[in-house]
């Protein structure tokens, strides 16, 4: 079956593409020369902050997308996370538009009219200026573990659909993700893997970058980190809420050989059951979902992406709920979280951008190092460019902190104060580069995080999260 579908799968996938080539599309990405960032294909910086939507080409009717897209992109995302074979029943009930995306599950029998619905909202994503990181499929349809499968793919039939899905989009604004929030537990589903990456690598001539998405607690590293087809690292360091091991698991990806860009593709959810486990722990709130954004950035990932428990799986109150959402998702778009991760960007963005590496050397430890740098929800971290022209030093909570100034280039330190939660910096004045100083953030005694910025004075930065032409 799979080699006498292949042939009408690859025209219907070469007259897709030269459709395709009607519109302006972005520019592809790609990875930066230092092999630590994303660029676009000219050379310019790209940071990646995401939204987590795996269930939005299957749940949202037409409206509903363009209205989540406009919001997405007004609050600063870059990218957006979602799923062709969706896990939510996605081969079984139809999207919002009335199709199924296969005939009797079958990956080599798309149904053009489900994926004529794909087309539109890449085609609308771009138009946002978004671009969109695509899962072939989740990971149930080839591991069924702790999911609702069916497993529909084998290596012959997942080569094949990776294969036209790539050359269907060749020319589209998407970052490929294969696996799906799964594990790779045994030869076959190693071999499934790589041959849906091969063929999307075959399909688009290598023009589009591809990943692994894990399952909770896990990196793309741990299964593909040698393999040629993945260009960046991927973990999912999950829905706990304290550094522990999970979010220092990025900076050991950052430290591997050979170097790829690592991103955290989903870390805790806003508005999500902490660890799952509602009843003890409950619900997650912005300032969970911000530690997460630069205990990671800080640790040497090239971007971030966010999640709310209510978007991901496009929750109403019509629907069945998936552990405990607390609030339809078109209410969920403006939760402070949300809002607050485009500053974030704005800072790192502020500065020189490719030069940037994780410098917790920066922070001098306290006789207590549990208090400095810290653990649990209070970890502290520090990134600095490579040259010594900026260092940044995350604080968690309002506890006085010393830093080493002699980390930086120059004879005078510019020091401030960057506010996470609104994007505001504030002066704290000039210092000689010289030993040791101590900082104590403006709420001290308080759960309320700040961003101290060190600049080398005579290279003349902005205030903080003022971005200008670097």
């Amino acid at each position: 079956m799979v080699r006498s579908f292949s042939g009408i799968l690859r025209l219907a996938a070469v007259l897709a593409g030269l459709a395709a080539t009607a519109w302006a599309g972005l520019p592809a990405l790609k990875v930066a020369d230092n092999r630590r960032f994303l660029v676009q294909e000219d050379g310019m910086p790209f940071f990646w902050l995401a939204d987590t939507a795996w269930e939005l080409l299957h749940r949202a009717d037409r409206a509903e997308t363009e209205h989540y897209l406009e919001v997405r992109s007004r609050q600063g995302f870059t990218v957006i996370q979602t799923v062709v074979l969706a896990e939510l029943d996605g081969l079984t009930v139809p999207n919002a538009l009335g199709d199924l995306p296969l005939r009797n599950s079958d990956p080599t029998q798309p149904i053009e009219a489900y994926f004529a619905h794909v087309d539109w909202v890449l085609g609308r994503a771009a138009a946002h200026g978004l671009y969109v990181a695509l899962l072939p499929t989740w990971g149930d349809k080839w591991n069924r573990k702790q999911g609702a499968g069916p497993e529909i793919f084998t290596p012959a039939n997942a080569a094949v659909y990776g294969e036209w899905l790539g050359r269907r989009y060749a020319q589209r604004n998407v970052v490929w993700v294969v696996g799906g929030d799964r594990a790779v537990d045994n030869d076959n589903h190693a071999a499934i893997v790589r041959a849906m990456a091969q063929g999307l690598r075959r399909g688009d001539g290598g023009r589009n970058l591809i990943t692994f998405h894990p399952p909770g607690g896990q990196g793309s590293s741990k299964w593909f980190h040698a393999e040629p087809w993945l260009d960046f690292n991927l973990r999912q360091n999950g829905h706990t809420v304290e550094y522990s091991d999970r979010y220092a698991a990025t900076r050991a990806d950052y430290d591997l050989a050979p170097a790829k860009p690592v991103i955290d593709g989903e870390p805790v959810y806003e508005g999500h059951p902490v660890a799952f486990n509602a009843k003890a722990r409950g619900h997650t709130i912005a300032a969970d979902v911000r530690r997460p954004l630069y205990w990671d950035l800080f640790s040497g990932a090239c971007g971030h992406t966010y999640g709310h428990h209510s978007v991901w799986q496009m929750f109403t109150p019509a629907r069945k709920p998936v552990n405990t959402p607390l609030l339809p998702w078109r209410e969920a778009l403006d939760e402070p979280g949300a809002r607050q991760m485009q500053f974030g960007r704005r800072l790192i963005e502020s500065r020189p951008f490719l030069n940037r590496v994780p410098a917790d050397d920066v922070i001098v430890p306290d006789a207590v190092p549990t208090a400095v740098p810290g653990a649990g929800a209070y970890r502290f971290v520090a990134t600095r460019d490579r040259d010594g022209s900026y260092a940044m030093v995350y604080a968690p909570v309002g506890r006085t902190f010393q830093v080493r100034l002699d980390t930086l280039s120059g004879t005078t330190v510019t020091a401030w104060w960057f506010n996470p939660r609104d994007g505001e910096a504030a002066l704290i004045g000039d210092f000689p580069k010289s030993g040791i100083r101590a900082f104590t953030p403006p709420a001290p005694g308080e759960a309320l995080d700040f961003v101290l910025v060190l600049d080398d004075d005579a290279r003349g930065f902005p205030p903080p999260g003022v971005i200008h032409n670097l």
